[in-house]
């Protein structure tokens, strides 16, 4: 079984402001173990299990540059770069038809880079279970499912149906994929133990998923495995932009996954932790003993609690007073005050800074 892996490296980080930039996207930043990058931290999970030559990672090309300095080790043939942002059913979409090319039988996992997921050797053996599955049910497309610590209704949740393999790794039949709840449903899930958050990683046949493409986004995938066999060559950059620009954003949940017949889902018992927000960076810090999720290294709170303060300066000090449920990030250029039950309109600001203050986004 020849395997690959395939990182998943787009999407601006626009929830991060403002340390999360176009120019350095939250993949980008330190928010690993001991400080590394999450995208470096996602390579390093993969290690062991997949050879650095079978490793693609696929993201936006202003940033391939970066990516390439932050994992010197991969061949440089491996990175694959997004004219646009065109959402993950695209960029899987171009990524596997560019491994298909090398190998058309390959058992590609697509992983992503912006998750902090512990321990290690435990994602790892159920990576290579997911791929012995898809090996024995070559049909299937495969998926993992986080089993959930808590009600969470910002995610998406799988609903799990019959066991499909026995053994130290539970695979069942998917059921239904279900839209972020209701916060009474999300306890019902909780509660009823048959629903997994989804965690947006896969795994499959490079046949199955390409067929899977062709029937159920066929005028995209066709112009994308098109383009494909013009990855590496000279006239890749302009091609890139002339077949990128007209796609339509699509999810590979809502193009393929809801709508395939035989999908199968891993359970996934790690620690999972998806660092999409300022909030949730309690996810990866821990809290204090006042509830304060914190990254800075000069900081000095009084009668405050339950905030998340961040700063990109070591030297920099940052004191609160008598604050509450507050987000403050410090940067050189931009320095974000945010009561946290606002932080969903960080997105609103950015949009607004990038007609108004381009330099800062």
């Amino acid at each position: 079984m020849s395997k690959y892996a395939v990182i998943m490296a787009g999407g601006p980080g626009t929830r991060l402001w403002p340390m999360s930039r176009k120019s350095r996207p939250k993949q980008l930043l330190p928010f690993g173990p001991e400080g590394r990058s999450l995208l470096r931290t996602s390579l390093e999970r993969l290690t062991g299990t997949f050879d650095g030559e079978h490793i693609y990672v696929i993201a936006g090309a202003d940033h391939l540059e970066a990516i390439r300095t932050e994992l010197p080790e991969l061949p440089e043939a491996n990175l694959i770069g997004e004219p646009v942002p065109r959402d993950t059913a695209n960029a899987i979409a171009l990524a596997c038809a560019v491994i298909s090319q090398r190998d058309p039988q390959g058992t590609i996992a697509v992983v992503t880079a912006d998750h902090i997921i512990e321990p290690v050797d435990r994602f790892q053996k159920v990576i290579e279970t997911a791929m012995a599955r898809v090996e024995r049910h070559p049909d299937y497309l495969g998926t993992f499912g986080i089993k959930p610590t808590w009600a969470h209704p910002g995610l998406g949740y799988i609903h799990r149906g019959p066991k499909l393999d026995d053994g130290d790794v539970p695979t069942f039949e998917v059921r239904a994929f279900k839209e972020k709840p209701y916060p009474a449903t999300a306890q019902r899930y909780l509660a009823d133990g048959e629903h997994y958050w989804n965690s947006g990683m896969f795994v499959w046949k490079a046949k199955t998923i390409m067929d899977q493409l062709h029937r159920h986004l066929p005028q995209n995938t066709e112009r994308l495995v098109d383009l494909a066999r013009s990855f590496g060559r000279p006239e890749w950059p302009i091609k890139a932009a002339e077949v990128y620009e007209p796609l339509d954003k699509i999810s590979i949940d809502y193009a393929v996954m809801e709508k395939a017949q035989k999908v199968l889902v891993v359970e996934m018992d790690c620690r999972w932790a998806d660092v999409g927000s300022w909030v949730e960076l309690r996810n990866v810090t821990g809290t204090d003993g006042f509830g304060t999720a914190a990254l800075a290294n000069k900081l000095v709170p009084i009668d405050s609690n339950d905030n998340v303060v961040v700063s990109s300066d070591d030297d920099h000090l940052i004191a609160t007073i008598g604050v509450r449920d507050v987000i403050v990030v410090h940067t050189p250029d931009a320095t974000l005050i945010c009561a946290k039950d606002q932080a969903q309109k960080i997105k609103d600001l950015v949009k607004k800074l990038e007609l108004d203050f381009e330099t800062h986004t």
